[in-house]
């Protein structure tokens, strides 16, 4: 294995590459002790001891939340915005076009991504200041805007990393920004587990299951992410001149979990709002929905399964366009065996869209349950293993991996995945 990794850094490009990603991170790590001036960190770090929305945000932002530092919202505005853009897709058709004319439409999107960050950031930056202005040392619009503008400038150094990642490093800025985030936790994780043995909490056996849980539950995340249905595609022989072209047998295939970790965020963001706003609100019936939607309660627990799979539904339906995808076959000369091109060919891809949506559902609802299941069985509490966190550190570790592979390969012609 060691003399697989060492493949990447005989290569002299693919070299400075992950030496250049690995100083990005060291930036983004440095910037989440990097306090906004004007607020007090330690009446801020009380909100995040209870499982509502901003732990959540905490989690993405590898800490700098409950820190409230100038990364403290992360890259969540510029997230939000593409997720925007892509459902917008549906309804706008200037953002449909320019899906479909390559590289120049995906430059213009990327242009109207950052702007619509920009504007995001600064709209939450002032809303969490104001929110949270029972922290700040000297409360008024000028210290509430200062706070915003910070805010604003962390997210828009972050989008810059994430970029110069992208075109300069390994894999995808934005997503290894998270990614590097969430991993960053891992040494608290420790250090509590470590705290329960000492105190006597939890006994050695207790955490050898947690390891084994967690290793399981690695390895299916990894087997689902990997999955897809393999629809064969056979492609009619065609002569151009004296030359013929097709005439080969390929296949279409469809993820099993192709909406990925959307559904788990957006099911996680609806319900964990109203706990969230139960603790600035001083109301009996607001305080009342709070404790019933509160984590781990029965009613949330069955609505956070139910919007997952509605989510997962949702997303699918909405980012894969099966009658172009059907218009594309027909277009190539592709056809499924014993399908007609064109609807019938849409209908047995929507047919079996369906099928294996429904198991990617399931599979992100069990998934996002993982915290309850672990903390059930080893009494492990406050270590937050699952859900969005797993399938964000999983789906990106797996395609850094792939584009550091093919790089090799290209050189060595054997790579260092085995």
């Amino acid at each position: 294995m060691l003399a697989a990794l060492a493949n990447i850094f005989k290569i002299t490009e693919l070299r400075r590459k992950v030496i250049f990603t690995l100083a990005m991170f060291i930036v983004f790590r440095a910037g989440t002790h990097i306090p906004v001036p004007g607020v007090n960190a330690s009446v801020i770090e009380q909100l995040f001891r209870s499982g509502n929305l901003l732990g959540l945000l905490d989690m993405f932002s590898g800490g700098a939340l409950s820190k409230f530092s100038v990364f403290a919202m992360s890259i969540t505005p510029y997230i939000n915005a593409s997720i925007i853009l892509q459902l917008l897709k549906v309804v706008v058709p200037t953002l449909e076009q320019w899906s479909k004319e390559g590289e120049e439409g995906y430059k213009k999107t990327n242009k109207l991504t950052r702007y619509m960050s920009v504007g995001l950031a600064f709209i939450q930056a002032c809303g969490m200041a104001y929110g949270l202005r029972v922290a700040i040392d000297n409360p008024g619009i000028f210290s509430i805007l200062l706070i915003a503008l910070s805010l604003t400038t962390g997210t828009i150094l972050l989008m810059w990393i994430g970029e110069q990642i992208t075109a300069r490093g390994v894999g995808n800025g934005i997503s290894l920004i998270i990614f590097a985030g969430i991993v960053s936790r891992l040494p608290d994780g420790l250090r509590i587990i470590y705290q329960y043995l000492q105190a006597g909490t939890v006994n050695l056996l207790n955490v050898i299951m947690f390891a084994a849980i967690a290793l399981a539950v690695v390895v299916f995340v990894v087997i689902i992410t990997q999955g897809v249905r393999k629809i064969p595609v056979q492609y009619a022989k065609r002569i151009v001149g004296s030359r013929s072209y097709g005439g080969h047998s390929s296949y279409l295939p469809l993820k099993v979990n192709q909406a990925g970790v959307i559904p788990i965020i957006f099911a996680s963001s609806v319900l964990m709002f109203p706990a969230t706003v139960a603790q600035f609100v001083d109301v009996p019936w607001v305080k009342a929905m709070g404790q019933y939607l509160s984590w781990g309660s029965w009613l949330h627990t069955v609505l956070y399964v139910l919007m997952i799979i509605f989510f997962t539904y949702f997303y699918t339906a909405v980012s894969m366009n099966i009658p172009d995808l059907a218009d594309s076959l027909k277009k190539n000369g592709g056809f499924i065996p014993g399908l007609r091109p064109g609807n019938p060919t849409a209908e047995y891809i929507d047919g079996v869209m369906s099928r294996i949506t429904l198991a990617g559902a399931v599979f992100l609802a069990l998934i996002a349950l993982t915290p309850h299941a672990i903390g059930w069985a080893t009494g492990i509490e406050g270590i937050y293993f699952g859900g969005t966190a797993l399938l964000i550190v999983v789906g990106v570790a797996l395609d850094t991996m792939k584009q550091v592979e093919s790089m090799v390969i290209m050189r060595h012609y054997h790579g260092f995945m085995k």
